[in-house]
């Protein structure tokens, strides 16, 4: 089990359902997670996070944004590729929308996996708050995955932040500083804020050396910020087995290079360093926390 990393202000975060403490009772909360392949998606963290909860909700598929007028099919290619019936067909970039119900809670949930489109990101974003809208979402969660100056050694830092003020006071989480270009996550960010759909970012520092897919323990560490936020639990473990034989091979490629040795040491200690105010008595609790809810569930 990796540990897991708050990254913001002090005090537990209450999740997604302390946004909505006078909805009618049995009324189900509605959120929709989305992430994105490409500039998005380091190691491809995001999008096999959100396979990985389609697959463990069964989530089914209720609609898909049609890939003609989005993608330039010279840039994003479609594969070929034969089906269960041996049958060879053309897999086109597309936007998969589907719909599950999260057992043992009162949550459902709309997962949006595709490719960033290459053209008209405005309409795209537009078609996407527009169906967020229409299927009643209370709540938009961003995913994304960045290549970032991070060791591998260490927990994989994840940052979560929002520019909505409820959601911000609700989760105990900041807005984002950044400044400078942006995929397509951030601008389906600002559609929904101007939607009035409260949004937040969640994103996952991948080590940059590293970064090539798939990276397990970057996709453990935003199911594990998930948890957090909806209140659910999931059965990680045999990912957290991936992400500790992904950790070791790792470890053993960069024993190799005396240069890449030293520079994971480099960043083991300005991460050390960094963290070292976060050490404290809460973040354990938290983390003890979360490990007795899963002792619960099995």
């Amino acid at each position: 089990m990796s540990t897991f990393e708050d990254n913001q202000t002090e005090g537990r975060p209450d999740g997604i359902p302390a946004l909505f403490p006078e909805r009618d009772a049995g009324r189900r909360i509605t959120v929709m997670l989305a992430a994105f392949e490409g500039w998005n998606d380091a190691g491809e963290a995001a999008s096999d996070a959100l396979k990985f909860l389609g697959s463990q909700w069964d989530g089914e598929k209720i609609s898909t944004i049609d890939a003609d007028e989005f993608y330039d099919f010279q840039f994003t290619r479609p594969v070929i590729r034969r089906n269960s019936a041996g049958q060879r067909r053309i897999k086109w970039p597309t936007t998969r929308i589907s719909r599950a119900s999260v057992p043992g809670s009162d949550l459902d949930v709309i997962l949006v996996h595709g490719v960033e489109p290459s053209y008209k990101w405005r309409a795209y974003t537009a078609e996407l708050v527009g169906m967020a809208k229409e299927l009643e979402v209370d709540c938009l969660v961003l995913v994304g995955a960045l290549l970032a100056d991070v060791p591998h050694t260490r927990p994989i830092p994840i940052t979560v932040s929002s520019d909505d003020d409820l959601v911000r006071e609700s989760l105990n989480v900041e807005s984002s500083t950044y400044e400078g270009p942006i995929g397509i996550v951030g601008v389906l960010a600002e559609v929904g804020q101007l939607a009035d759909i409260p949004t937040l970012s969640m994103w996952a520092a991948v080590p940059h050396y590293v970064g090539q897919s798939p990276s397990p323990k970057a996709q453990l560490a935003l199911l594990n910020r998930l948890e957090e936020l909806l209140h659910v639990s999931l059965d990680t473990q045999a990912l957290a087995e991936e992400a500790e034989a992904w950790e070791r091979g790792v470890d053993e490629l960069s024993t190799e290079d005396p240069e890449v040795a030293a520079y994971v040491r480099q960043l083991e200690e300005a991460k050390d360093t960094a963290d070292l105010p976060e050490a404290s008595g809460e973040s354990i609790a938290r983390e003890f926390e979360r490990y007795l809810k899963k002792r619960r569930k099995d």
